[in-house]
Parts: C-alpha cells; structure tokens; sequence
C-alpha cells in the first residue's frame, strides 16, 4: 500500500492534463460560429441559436425585471433584429406587457407557470424570413414583411436568479384577449408588392402549418399563442405564354397566308352556289304553282259568306230508262 500512494500523485497531474478544461458560459455559445450558421436551414435550429445567445445575456447581465433590452447578435446573424424582456408570471397575467410589435393583453397566461419569464422577440431579416418558403407552403402569396416572432422560456427563480443551463419553452395562451401584432412601425414593408392589394395575416406553425387570417386593423394582426407571423399578399398570376415565330422565314409565313385565304374563298365561293341553287329551285316551283293556278278556270260560289272556287261538274248525268223492255226470245 506504501508503494501505491507515491505513484497515485505522479499520475495524477499526468491525468488532469489530459482531460478537457471545464466548459465555460461561453462554450455553450459555440452554436453561432460561422461554419454552423451557414448551415442553419431549419426555422426551429434558428429559435434554438437565438435563444442560447439571448438567454446568456442574462446571466451576464443584471437585466432588470420589466425592462425591454435589445440583444446585439454575433456578425453571423446579421439581419436579426432581437429584443427581450423578464417578467413575473403572475405580474403578466395581472397586468399583460408590450415587447415592441407585441402587446400582450391582460390575462395572458404561460404554461407551465414559472417564476419569470424571458420573451424573445424577433425581427427576421428577409433574408431569413425566406426561409419559411423552404419549410411551410405558401404556393400562391408572397410576403410582404419580415416574419416577426415572440417566444417564452423560463427565466429562474427567486432562489436561483439566473436562468438554467438549457431553458426549456414555455407556452403563452391568449384565448381571451388575443396578442395584437402590429407590423405598422416596420420600416421594411415591401410596399410595392402591397399596393392595391389585401394582405393576409401568415401564422406559421409547428410541422410546416400555415394558417392565413384577416388583419383586425390596417397593418394589424391577432394570435392566440407564442410563434411566428408575417403579413403576405396574393402573388399576381403569371402572364400567358407568347409563341415566337423567329425561326420561321418570311416568305413561309406569306406562302401559308396565300393559301388559307385562297382555301377560305373557295369554300366561299361554294357557299354562294349552294345558296343561289336552292333560291333558283324554289323560284321555279313557285312559278309553276302561279301557272298552274292561273291556266285552271274555275267557277267562284258562295259558300256562306266565302267565295271559293269551284269545278264544274264533268262526269255525265245518269238517265233512268223507265221505257225499257228487256227482249222476248
């Protein structure tokens, strides 16, 4: 035993150079280096990044309860606009709370209720809100802002003022009052694609649902629970196809006129014969008639009160012999 403890503490400095450093507060971050944003194609892996980054901010920060604070995002995120706020989960419910775009009414409720509460809210670049083409099926609209998105997770405690190593999301139900969305302030409204035409409240939802509403106000929209909405317009119909003719030569296009006009004439033509024919044909018979008529002298009487013609009797008027004898023999 003597023998084993001289050995043990050689050893073990060997032994704690070779494991990894403990982690840091900041290696949890390493999400938002560039090669693994790039690859972000999924809406959710961006809520997820977004939410590691913001969620840090206040473990490094002594961010004050009911106060809206804007997130800088690494450079790698440029075109994400980001703003969160704590609050109290009964203090939200009691007296509801504006995070920029949003407004959340009175008797708002989270599920699950916890202590605080952290709201993200998110402005996507349109850059980014593109990629909700890539992921929900908008076939025949198009948007017309960027998708804006407010999301709850747990904030801590009073025993523990900081939040958890991994937040877990929070649902936000607003069945009563519903959150109003007002996209009036956002100064990226493509407003040539608006013009003259209604646009649409876009809620997206979980599993590539999508589920279209009209706005309660100009440039206002209401929902129900926590996610993302964008305002989105009818996509205007394609024009029809147009036939070129540059591969066919002149004297080809002057050659088929020639002889669609010369056929046309001549069915014309048939057409007129045809006509004339049949007007000669009853010409004739009426003329017929009118002679046959005239060439008949017929007597006129009075039948009643009617003149009508009538033929003179032709056969011969029997006589009965009443001197006839037959012959003796």
């Amino acid at each position: 035993m003597g023998s084993v403890f001289p050995l043990f503490f050689i050893f073990l400095p060997l032994m704690s150079l070779a494991l990894p450093p403990p982690s840091s507060r900041t290696d949890k971050f390493t999400v938002t280096d560039d090669k693994t944003v790039i690859n972000i194609r999924s809406p959710r892996l961006l809520d997820l990044v977004v939410r590691d980054f913001t969620v840090g901010l206040f473990d490094e920060n002594n961010f004050q309860t009911g106060v809206v604070n804007h997130v800088n995002l690494p450079e790698n995120l440029t075109g994400i606009d980001v703003d969160t706020a704590r609050f109290r989960c009964g203090s939200l419910r009691r007296y509801g709370a504006r995070v920029k775009e949003f407004y959340l009414r009175k008797g708002v409720m989270i599920n699950p209720c916890v202590e605080r509460v952290i709201l993200i809210r998110q402005e996507l670049g349109l850059n980014w809100s593109n990629m909700y083409y890539d992921n929900y099926n908008l076939q025949g609209y198009e948007l017309v802002t960027p998708i804006l998105g407010l999301l709850a997770y747990n904030g801590g405690d009073d025993y523990q003022n900081i939040t958890r190593p991994d937040p877990f999301e929070l649902r936000v139900i607003a069945d009563g009052d519903p959150i109003k969305v007002d996209f009036t302030n956002i100064s990226r409204i493509n407003s040539r694609n608006i013009k003259d035409k209604m646009p649409y409240c876009a809620n997206f939802e979980g599993q590539g649902k999508v589920t279209l509403t009209s706005m309660v106000s100009p440039h206002v929209c209401e929902a129900k629970k926590e996610g993302h909405i964008g305002l989105v317009v009818k996509a205007a119909s394609p024009p029809p196809p147009v036939a070129y003719t540059e591969g066919i030569s002149r004297w080809k296009i002057a050659l088929g006129s020639s002889v669609g006009a010369a056929l046309g004439a001549f069915l014309l033509g048939l057409l007129m014969v045809a006509m004339f024919v049949k007007a000669k044909k009853r010409s004739k018979l009426e003329d017929m008639v009118r002679r046959a008529y005239e060439e008949e002298a017929l007597q006129v009487s009075m039948v009643g009160h009617v003149r009508a013609p009538c033929a003179p009797a032709t056969r011969t008027v029997p006589i009965i012999e009443r001197d006839y004898r037959p012959p003796y023999f």
